[in-house]
């Protein structure tokens, strides 16, 4: 892999991970249009990391006061703790699916068909939201822990390339009544333990010896890349889900989805 490679599907990653358009599915894309080497599962989830760094940074307030929240039992600090508490129930059922069907998702990254089916799926999932949003303004901690549980339950579908996990946790969130701030914030914060769980996967396979990454210098890049537009990427829709839906985003899905499975099918 080369150094513009790493970057390039560093960038790609970062944007894609927190805008609604599925970074799995881009970083199948990509090297198919390019014409490059698939790049390994664990470079993949190095640019997760880089992603995650970037959550982490953007949300570092949040997040300390749900770790303080967490270890407390002082009644001021209940609404940080019952959020905590919600993440932890919303990324069971994501750990779930994973590991039941681990090896059929992986599968379908080897299949850029699939991505554009799954990419239209992901707009109609969008669509859908839309229109059956009740756009409640209520914060994430009044949800209550079914309501977290189908979220990680939209997050874990969203392991197959093309399925956007921003995507489908920002629209179950809508759909059960968060405005689309903060469904979105609710969506970053989920991310944080479930690239955590795919990091420790991969690592536990890199230690084993059966996984080939790029150099030291590339790899390093690409993380850099991933964290830096995954930041921006973050602020930028924040911001613009403030006062927009998330329609352009479905419609970018769709033809890109058509796009792919027209190219698929000619090529």
């Amino acid at each position: 892999m080369t150094v513009l490679e790493a970057i390039i599907l560093g960038i790609t990653q970062g944007a894609a991970e927190f805008l609604p358009i599925s970074s799995s599915g881009h970083l199948v894309i990509v090297p198919a249009l390019f014409g490059w080497d698939k790049p390994a599962v664990a470079f993949d989830v190095l640019l997760h990391l880089g992603t995650l760094l970037a959550v982490i940074v953007y949300f570092r307030a949040d997040l300390w006061r749900m770790v303080r929240g967490f270890f407390s039992t002082a009644p001021e600090r209940a609404p940080e703790r019952r959020l905590a508490w919600l993440i932890i129930i919303g990324t069971i059922p994501t750990g779930l699916i994973g590991l039941a069907f681990d090896d059929v998702f992986e599968r379908l990254f080897g299949a850029v068909l699939y991505v554009g089916v799954f990419l239209i799926v992901t707009a109609v999932v969008l669509t859908l939201a839309e229109w059956l949003s009740r756009q409640r303004e209520h914060d994430p901690s009044d949800l209550r822990w079914w309501q977290a549980a189908l979220i990680g339950v939209a997050q874990g579908a969203a392991i197959a390339p093309g399925i956007s996990r921003a995507g489908s946790t920002m629209a179950a969130g809508l759909a059960i009544g968060l405005d689309r701030e903060q469904a979105a914030r609710f969506s970053f914060l989920l991310s944080v333990p479930s690239i955590l769980l795919a990091g420790g996967w991969a690592a536990r396979e890199l230690l084993g010896g059966g996984v080939v990454m790029p150099s030291p210098g590339v790899s390093a890049l690409g993380f850099l890349a991933a964290a830096v537009s995954g930041y921006a990427a973050i602020a930028g829709l924040l911001a613009y889900l403030r006062k927009r839906p998330l329609y352009p985003f479905a419609a970018y899905c769709a033809v890109a989805g058509l796009g792919i499975i027209v190219w698929q099918l000619l090529g």
